[in-house]
Parts: structure tokens; C-alpha cells; sequence
């Protein structure tokens, strides 16, 4: 049987079998070449099934260019297919996951047919929100979608161009957040910044019913919004980028809120991000701290916070620009009421992520990611300097850094990262016993079993901030009601000495001695004069009048005598106040000067209550 030559190029099964044959041989004969050939050719033409009428050929096996090395198996009889190209579906998309269900054309009818009910198809800002809710979308998405269809050139935006606004925006962008992004952001752009939330919250502002008593304050509007603004940007922007994606805003609960505002007309029940009663909290604080009143404090306005419970070297890495944006921090040592809202909210509820990463770039003093030892104790010596200075033994840094350790539990020993404080849940009380004083002492004297029952505790309670600024606002109110009605009694006051005045420059007869007189007198024209009308009606008069002098003299009487004991029950009520807050304070510096006295270094760790109760027995 004649054997044909085969080319090595066109048969893959002789170029693998050449291929091992080689394997390993520096040199190979030729004879032995030539008979290993041979019989390798005879072993395929055996192997080889004979070709039946109406059978096809097998299709061809196709290999790679180069190819690989094969396993040192004597007999290679399967052939190995090459791998194909899989085809894997889009599984990321930016603008949100296409729907294909939808039916856009059945909306834009329904637009255009809205549009047709209004006087020349043509909607100002107020009608808009019914078009959004046609669209749908919340109510208070009018305004960004009033602004993308060009009404805030004309005041009024017509059917074609807001459906060719509308149909561009279905077409590119398929969820919530990517719509959001594109109606309020610049052109070109897919984030937002501050002043991008401007039109939508000026809205909120103007129509909310909510809101409805800020119409006659209208200078309170710009810092409403500000504190909206930097309230929306501490919770929703993770990154501290300054710009809000679309990804952020998924990833948060902003659009549910902006929702919410539709359907809530009290919005102080909202008390995320557009809560009046916060605003109000937010901006009396700084109002206090601001003296000139130039929406700007300085490193020593900020130093009085809270009776200057934060430490100075703290206060000094705020205003150092580790968490502030902006060159007006950095160059004029000032700072604005949008960075006081980050401040406040990350000192009074430092359970929150956000206040977790503001403190920990204020305590990373060089940068490195991580605090070392010797910027705990860099922060921590001021704290002892200031409970030397109220008569309180503080506790070395060694056994305090012992404790901070088993708290906060790091991965890496000697470093404490950001990772390790979100983890542990207690960050609030690692943070308030390196700058807070006042904080700490109260961690300090409360029960360690309670502190631990709030870790654990996982149920839906309002966070920090909320109950801070629940307990502030009902202070304000109260204290607001109170000089109130001191200004009201003192402005009576007023009015009674006026009123005094002016009845004594009158005649005679406006006085009470003259009264009695007087009335006898009108009593004899009245019998003499008695057939006289004129004369009559005149007397008449002038009884009714002085029935009115004594009836305003009655009430004047009574309204003094009112006002005195009120002022009198405010004087006594300012007394006890001032009385229990001195008792307090005494109080408390006897029980840190008995603690001192009576410890000793094996009991320092132990609670101040546990001590003074050991005392006692």
C-alpha cells in the first residue's frame, strides 16, 4: 500500500507527533526519523474510518498557530478542540439598567396631551408639577425638570421642547439616580456640586406648606439652603470628592427623602437633610459663636463651643484645612457657617461614618492613614493638663492607651486605622477621651454594662444628632418663650408709665382725688341743668367718659400688679436656677476631690460611683 506524502503544514496531527518525537532529542537520525514517520502514518490510516455514500466528512479540527506542549503520552489519538470565544453579557451600567418593557411613546402622549390643557401649551413652574408626576416622578423634580427644558430663559417651557428634552433623557438615562444626575447637573457634566442643588431647594422653600412662614423672612432663605446643601453633601458624598455621582446617590437615601416631602406637610417630621427644627438648632449655635455677626468665626469663637469642651489642639487641626475645603480656612484663619454644619453634626454624634473619617483626618496629624502612638499621646496631653487644672488625677498614658487598645481592638499592633475604629463601634468614646473633657468624664462615670447594652442594641433608635438636636431646639424654644414674655411685661410697663404720663398732664379731672369732686359737681348740673337738653346730653357724656377713666385706671391697676408678681416668680424662678448650678458644680469638684484622696493606683480604672459608694459602706 503506496503511503503519500504529507505536508506538515496541512496535517496538525503530524506536527504534534513530530513535536513529541522531538521532544527531548538534541540529536535524532534520520533512518530512525524516517521509520517513526512511517509508522505513525500507517497507525492513522488505520485508525482512519472508511467513507460510507452519504456520509459527510467530519469537519475539520482547527488548532492554534503555535502549539502547546503536549502531556509525554506514547499514543495521541484525541484530538484537543481550541477554546472558543464566550460571549459575556454587559453587566455594568452606568446610567442604570435598561428596561425594555417600558413604553415610552405611551408617556410622551400622555405629556403631550397635559400640554394641550394648558392655556398655550405652554407650563410655567407651578403647572411643571404636573407634568412630573405624569412623567413619573416626584413633585419636587419640577423645578430641575422646569430648568433642562429652557424655562428659566422664558419663564415658560412648550410641549416639543420639553418631549425632546424628555425623550433624549429615557433614551440615555434608566433609573432614578442617573435622571437626577442629569436634570440638575451642567451640561456635560455627570456630578453634582453645591450650587446645583440651588433650584431645587429655592423650590422646596417657596412651595413647601412647611415652609410657608419663611415667606416673610426671606434673608433666611440662602441659609436654609446652605444648611440643606452641606447636610445632603456630609451624608451622601462618601468619597469627600466635593461632587455627587450617580453612585452616591443610589447608594443613599436622598431620593426617598425628596420623595417623602410630597406627601409630609410638617417637615420637621423629616428629619433627614430639610428639617426646619435642625436649622434652627444648627444656626443659633453658630449665631452665639459669631460675635460680629459676619457669618464667619475665628479659632477663638469656635474655642467657646460648648464652654470649650474640645481641646485646643484639635480646634487647631480643624482650622488647618484636614477637614475643611477652600483657601479661607487656611489663609485668614476663619470659618464659614457651611463648615460650622460639618462640625457641629461630627461633634455631636460621632457614631456616624462620616463624623468617624471627619475626626480621624483631624487626629492623623502627618497623613500616613493610620494614628500612631505618638499622636494619641500628642492629643492626650492636654487632656491631663486640664484635669490637673480641675483638680482631677488623670490616668498615665500607658493605662489609658491599654484601655483605647482593648477598645478599639486594631488588625496591625501599634496602628490604628480608620477600618478598625468603623469596626469596633465605639469610636465616639475613643474620640471624646483624646479632645472632649467633658464627654469623657461622663463616659467615665457611666455604667460600663449600659455602654455595652447600647453597642448591641440594634433596633431603629434616632441617631445622636437627632436626639441633640431634639433636646437644643426644645431649650431654644423655651428659653425664646421665657424672654418673650419678659420683654412683653417689661414693653407693658412701658405703656402703663406712658399712659401715667399723659393722664397726668391732662386737666383735673383725670386724677382719682379729683374724681369724687367732680362726680358732685356733674351730679348738681345734672339736677340744675336736668330741663336743658344740650346741657343734658353734654353731661351725659362726660359721665361716660369718666366711667371709662375709672374702668382704664381698674385695669391699669390689675395689669401692675400682674406684671409684679410675675416678675417677681422670674427673679425667684433665675435664683434657684443660678443656686442648683452652683450646688452642681460643687457637687461635682468635692466627689473628683474625694475620689483623689481616697484612690490608689490599683483602683484608678474603677468607676468614680463604684469608689464613692466603697466609701460609704
Amino acid at each position: 500500500m503506496m503511503i503519500k506524502e504529507t505536508s506538515l503544514r496541512r496535517d496538525p496531527d503530524l506536527r504534534g507527533e513530530l513535536a513529541f518525537l522531538a521532544r527531548g532529542c538534541d540529536f535524532v537520525l534520520p533512518s530512525r526519523f524516517k521509520k517513526r514517520l512511517k509508522s505513525f502514518q500507517q497507525t492513522q490510516i488505520q485508525n482512519k474510518p472508511e467513507k460510507k455514500p452519504g456520509t459527510p466528512l467530519p469537519p475539520t479540527a482547527t488548532f492554534p498557530s503555535s502549539p502547546r506542549p503536549l502531556s509525554p503520552v506514547p499514543h495521541v489519538n484525541n484530538v484537543v478542540n481550541a477554546p472558543l470565544s464566550v460571549n459575556i453579557p454587559q453587566f455594568y451600567f452606568p446610567e442604570g439598567l435598561p428596561d425594555a418593557c417600558s413604553n415610552y411613546e405611551q408617556t410622551l402622549s400622555k405629556i403631550e396631551t397635559a400640554f394641550m390643557d394648558i392655556e398655550d401649551q405652554k407650563a410655567d413652574i407651578y403647572e411643571m408639577g404636573k407634568i412630573a408626576k405624569l412623567c413619573g416622578c416626584p413633585l419636587y423634580w419640577k423645578a430641575p425638570m422646569f430648568r433642562a427644558a429652557g424655562g428659566e430663559r422664558t419663564g415658560l417651557v412648550s410641549a416639543p421642547s420639553f418631549i425632546a428634552m424628555w425623550r433624549k433623557l429615557l433614551n440615555d438615562h434608566h433609573d432614578d439616580a442617573s435622571k437626577f444626575i442629569c436634570l440638575l447637573a451642567k451640561p456635560s457634566c455627570n456630578s453634582l456640586e453645591q450650587e446645583d442643588f440651588i433650584p431645587l431647594l429655592q423650590d422646596v422653600v417657596d412651595t413647601h406648606p412647611g415652609l410657608t412662614f419663611l415667606k416673610d423672612a426671606p434673608e433666611f432663605h440662602s441659609r436654609y439652603i446652605t444648611t440643606v446643601i452641606q447636610r445632603i453633601f456630609y451624608t451622601v458624598n462618601r468619597s469627600w470628592s466635593g461632587k455627587i455621582t450617580s453612585t452616591e446617590i443610589r447608594k443613599s437615601n436622598f431620593l426617598q427623602t425628596l420623595a417623602l416631602l410630597e406627601e409630609e406637610e410638617d417637615i420637621n417630621q423629616i428629619t433627614d437633610y430639610f428639617s426646619y427644627e435642625h436649622f434652627y438648632v444648627i444656626y443659633c449655635k453658630f449665631w452665639e459663636l459669631d460675635s460680629d455677626h459676619d457669618l464667619y468665626i475665628s479659632q477663638a469663637d469656635l474655642s467657646r463651643y460648648n464652654d470649650q469642651a474640645s481641646s485646643n489642639r484639635i480646634i487647631e487641626r480643624i482650622f488647618s484645612g484636614a477637614v475643611t475645603r477652600g483657601k479661607t480656612v487656611q489663609k485668614e484663619g476663619r470659618m464659614s457657617y457651611a463648615d460650622f454644619v460639618w462640625f457641629l453634626i461630627s461633634e455631636e454624634d460621632k457614631r456616624n461614618p462620616t463624623s468617624i473619617e471627619y475626626w480621624f483626618r483631624c487626629m492623623d496629624v502627618d497623613g500616613d492613614g493610620v494614628l500612631s502612638m505618638y499622636e494619641l499621646e500628642y492629643f492626650y496631653e492636654e487632656q491631663c493638663e486640664r484635669m490637673e487644672a480641675m483638680g482631677i488625677e488623670p490616668l498615665p498614658f500607658h493605662d489609658l492607651l491599654c484601655q483605647m487598645l482593648d477598645l478599639v481592638k486594631p488588625a496591625t499592633d501599634g496602628k490604628i486605622t480608620l477600618r478598625d475604629l468603623k469596626r469596633c463601634r465605639m469610636a465616639h468614646i475613643f474620640y471624646d477621651t483624646f479632645f472632649n473633657l467633658e464627654k469623657y468624664l461622663d463616659h467615665e462615670q457611666r455604667d460600663p454594662f449600659a455602654v455595652q447594652k447600647d453597642v448591641e442594641n440594634e433596633g431603629p433608635e434616632p441617631s445622636d444628632w437627632d436626639r441633640f438636636a431634639a433636646e437644643e431646639y426644645e431649650t431654644l424654644v423655651a428659653e425664646e418663650s421665657a424672654q418673650a414674655q419678659f420683654q412683653e411685661g417689661k414693653d407693658k410697663k412701658q405703656e402703663c408709665g406712658i399712659l401715667e404720663q399723659r393722664e397726668s398732664k391732662t386737666t383735673e379731672i383725670t386724677t382719682p382725688a379729683a374724681w369724687p369732686i367732680h362726680l358732685f359737681i356733674l351730679t348738681l348740673k345734672i339736677v340744675v341743668t336736668s330741663h336743658c337738653p344740650l346741657l343734658s346730653s353734654q353731661c351725659k357724656e362726660r359721665q361716660k367718659s369718666v366711667s371709662n377713666y375709672t374702668e382704664k385706671w381698674t385695669n391699669i391697676k390689675q395689669l401692675q400688679i400682674s406684671i409684679k408678681y410675675s416678675m417677681e416668680e422670674l427673679l425667684t424662678l433665675g435664683r434657684r436656677l443660678q443656686q442648683s448650678q452652683q450646688d452642681l458644680k460643687l457637687s461635682v469638684f468635692t466627689i473628683f476631690r474625694e475620689v483623689r484622696e481616697y484612690c490608689t493606683p490599683e483602683m484608678r480604672l474603677t468607676s468614680f460611683l463604684e469608689i464613692k459608694r466603697k466609701k460609704f459602706k
